[in-house]
């Protein structure tokens, strides 16, 4: 029988989608610590009503004790170019980092477990939905590391009867109230975009125009985070002794770059120029998720799926950041 109490360890929740599920799990009457060391998550988006912890992930082991009836865990390194140019960060933070929390929580008899996992463990898949039958074949360190960890939480399942759920998230946008993307150097299209309308960038690059695609440009699966945070509860609640389920996160329809383009425009009333370059390598057409397993098997429904409403919550969200907040 898992551990059912409600005091919840958060690793990472400092961040972007680390901060919205744990306000989420706070509204939901979760006691939530927080362990993050400000490396890349930011203080001000801490949810009022968590307790903090500033430290790395391996300070787990001095953090968990057995009132703790759940870890989340999202801390991780994560940006794909820095990757490949420094691979054994990955390889120590994501993987041996998170070899040393599930010591921890074995330790600890905690024995439930939520993984931020990513869609980048796919690298270019040939065909479209994906689904979590489709093979995994990373394209660089960052996919390769969080494929690791996965295959790390199953063995962890068979062995000691650990309770886990990796969530695969393909784009995560939009925001929830103050809490979003405080990413520096950013490298999410929405944001970039949206720092056009704001004058902060003189025009969005669009990176290939000449694709087998409706207007010529790749297409993504945008979700949006307060989504993904619904997902984290539901799976809290559908992890079973034993077992590692992996489910993909995504809204199931693709836009394009020149939508989300155009969808900004639309929503700032702000002029985004842009300019064409030629494509980055190794950039698939079309990325596109199906979530059908986490519909079946978490009861998840996303309800904010259209392009509008993503694009609104993070313009708002740039504007209260505007604002000094």
């Amino acid at each position: 029988m898992r551990n059912t109490n409600n005091k919840i360890l958060v690793t990472g929740g400092a961040g972007y989608v680390g901060s919205v599920v744990a306000a989420h799990l706070l509204e939901a009457g979760h006691q939530v610590t927080i362990l993050d060391d400000i490396t890349t998550g930011h203080p001000q988006s801490l949810p009022t009503g968590a307790d903090f912890i500033q430290g790395r992930i391996q300070d787990a082991t001095r953090v968990l004790d057995p009132s703790y009836g759940a870890v989340l865990h999202f801390a991780a390194s994560s940006q794909v170019g820095e990757s490949v140019a420094n691979p054994e960060k990955y390889w120590r933070n994501n993987v041996g980092g998170t070899t040393e929390l599930l010591t921890a929580m074995r330790d600890a008899g905690v024995r439930t477990l939520v993984f931020s996992s990513t869609a980048a463990v796919y690298g270019e898949p040939r065909t479209v939905p994906i689904t979590e039958d489709t093979p995994a074949a990373p394209t660089n360190p960052y996919g390769a590391s969080k494929l690791a960890v996965d295959h790390m939480i199953t063995s962890e399942c068979t062995a000691h009867g650990l309770a886990a759920v990796s969530l695969r998230y393909f784009n995560v946008a939009g925001a929830y109230g103050p809490y979003g993307e405080r990413h520096n150097p950013e490298s999410h299209l929405i944001p970039l975009v949206l720092q056009v309308a704001l004058g902060k960038r003189e025009s969005i690059s669009i990176y290939g125009d000449d694709y087998p695609t409706p207007d010529g440009t790749c297409v993504r699966d945008y979700i949006h985070v307060a989504d993904l945070a619904q997902a984290h509860l539901l799976a809290l609640a559908h992890a079973h002794t034993g077992e590692h389920l992996i489910c993909n996160l995504g809204n199931g329809n693709g836009f394009s770059v020149r939508e989300v383009i155009e969808t900004v425009r639309h929503v700032t009333g702000h002029p985004i120029p842009e300019t064409t370059a030629p494509r980055r390598g190794g950039d698939p057409v079309v990325l596109v998720a199906s979530a059908e397993r986490a519909r079946t098997r978490l009861g998840w429904k996303p309800t904010r799926t259209d392009l509008t409403s993503i694009v609104r919550d993070a313009w708002e969200f740039e504007l209260h950041k505007e604002n000094g907040q």
